[in-house]
């Protein structure tokens, strides 16, 4: 007969058991990733597209502006926006042109350059002694803190004349501010090509309200023709 198992050694074969496995580990989930956060509307946006047509997108993707234009007031003026900033053109048909509704003095033509201003009236001289040029913009509309620029953007016709004195270019500010003014000489410009005339630079402080006047004009002089204006540009200064 085999031996006999002891009591004690039952006892201890009964007390021992393996130890419990250990618990599985929750799996710690992985987060999500954060959304991406939306760029800061530009300054004004909401204000300053009020007068674009309804058929314009007035809630747009902020983050795919870049590039996107509005015609506002009755295509009166343009608005865009590059790295944040607020850029306008301002057009001829929203501006103060002396005898500008007299056809003896000054002929309307759409634009028809296969660009986003097809369609846009500019102006062309056609006889005036008095020449007066004005336009405005509403100082708060423009990026605070950034340096901008003012360009008239006008084309001399090869058949042109009266052009002996130069034209001033005058930036003129609200609330008593320092006036800018400075002559051009539109005699001695390439014909049949856009120009720039700078009339000034500033820099809009935040909180500045009120009309910013610019201005081109000759009372002196000859009888003058064969001038083109397609507008006035007021974009931020390229460094």
């Amino acid at each position: 007969m085999g031996a006999a198992v002891s009591f004690d050694n039952k006892k201890k074969q009964a007390e021992f058991k393996l130890p419990p496995f250990p618990p599985t580990p929750t799996p710690t989930p992985t987060p999500s990733p954060s959304p991406s956060p939306q760029p800061a509307a530009p300054h004004m946006f909401q204000e300053i597209i009020a007068t674009a047509p309804d058929s314009e997108e007035k809630n747009p993707d902020l983050a795919s502006l870049e590039g996107k234009v509005y015609f506002l007031e009755e295509n009166k003026k343009k608005y865009w926006v590059k790295n944040n900033k607020n850029h306008f053109m301002l057009f001829p048909r929203g501006m103060s042109i002396t005898w500008g509704n007299d056809p003896r003095y000054w002929a309307w033509k759409k634009q028809e350059n296969g660009g986003t201003d097809d369609g846009i009236e500019v102006a062309e001289l056609k006889d005036v002694c008095w020449l007066e040029v004005d336009g405005k913009m509403e100082l708060s509309h423009l990026t605070p803190g950034v340096v901008y620029q003012v360009v008239f953007e006008v084309k001399m016709r090869k058949v042109c004349g009266g052009w002996s004195l130069p034209v001033n270019l005058r930036l003129k500010f609200p609330y008593g501010s320092v006036d800018q003014e400075r002559k051009a000489n539109l005699d001695d410009k390439p014909r049949e090509e856009w120009l720039d005339l700078v009339v000034g630079e500033f820099k809009p402080q935040k909180g500045q309200r009120g009309n910013l006047l610019v201005s081109l004009f000759q009372f002196a002089g000859e009888w003058k023709k064969g001038l083109v204006i397609r507008g006035v540009r007021i974009v931020p200064k390229e460094p």
